[in-house]
């Protein structure tokens, strides 16, 4: 199988050298950064590199960029793609993707499959890119009713040869409002987390609780807002939510009810088991 990455980033750039390393198809790619294709030939994370006219030859074509510009190289690029040829996307919200490419491509007779590699680090570009980012992971599949479920199979298939553990199916709706709990609400938090004036005190006062709650706040602002605005009212539910609870906890610790705060810790830790034991 010839594969085809569209952005050699973090993720476009793992799954290159993942696929290098764990199966036997080809990969090529294209970057507009001259860098990160050097980088890739010279560590032989692919077998070279592709134009965006040479797309039709490639089988599977994997597009690993920002939301927006997802759609926009997909749609510009509609008629170079493969006849009967399969793209997917690795965007961390899938209805907006979904809605805006799906049609223009079965329209031109090429497969769309929304998918959604959890994996991640707190750093972005070809860089940072590992051959392992994906082996613990999970693979979020969003096929439609329309899509042949042979599609569905390969591109199962191809995740599980690439190295993820799991390969989830998903509709867009489900995706989008439980993506916006475990990812989107996190990096608001984080963010939110270190505006404390006494950020720039806890020089020999932090631990682990302090790098976790923090990690996150590192990222990509530019690709993370696009993330929010295109999930805007799922992800406003849970900040909603955790504003809720955020006030119960303070209104306790206000009206010194120990009692009721103790119920609320209990409660956070039991569903926190729960979570683990699901």
């Amino acid at each position: 199988m010839k594969i085809a990455i569209v952005g050699l980033g973090l993720i476009g750039g793992s799954l290159a050298k993942a696929i290098k390393k764990n199966t036997e198809h080809s990969c090529f790619a294209l970057d507009i950064d001259r860098a990160a294709i050097a980088g890739a030939v010279a560590q032989e994370a692919i077998d070279g590199e592709i134009t965006v006219d040479e797309l039709h030859s490639c089988d599977v074509v994997m597009v690993c960029l920002h939301p927006a510009q997802t759609i926009n190289f997909i749609i510009e690029n509609k008629s170079k793609f493969k006849k009967g040829s399969i793209v997917i996307d690795s965007c961390g919200v899938k209805a907006a993707i979904v809605n805006a490419v799906e049609k223009p491509l079965a329209d031109e007779g090429v497969h769309f499959l929304g998918c959604h590699p959890m994996a991640g680090r707190e750093f972005s570009g070809f860089a940072y890119s590992v051959d392992n980012l994906f082996e613990k992971a999970s693979f979020i599949m969003t096929p439609s009713d329309e899509l042949p479920v042979r599609i569905v199979r390969e591109v199962s298939q191809l995740a599980y040869e690439i190295g993820f553990a799991r390969v989830v199916t998903s509709t867009v709706e489900e995706h989008d409002r439980i993506i916006a709990f475990t990812s989107q609400l996190a990096h608001v938090v984080s963010s939110a987390y270190v505006k404390s004036p006494s950020l720039l005190k806890q020089s020999g006062f932090s631990a682990g609780s302090f790098k976790d709650m923090t990690r996150v706040a590192k990222l990509n602002e530019n690709m993370w807002t696009e993330l929010f605005m295109m999930n805007r009212q799922p992800l406003i539910d849970e900040i909603d939510c955790i504003i809720a609870h955020l006030t119960e906890y303070r209104d306790a610790i206000s009206a010194e009810d120990a009692d009721g705060l103790r119920e609320l810790l209990k409660t956070g830790r039991e569903l926190k088991e729960l979570s683990n034991n699901s």
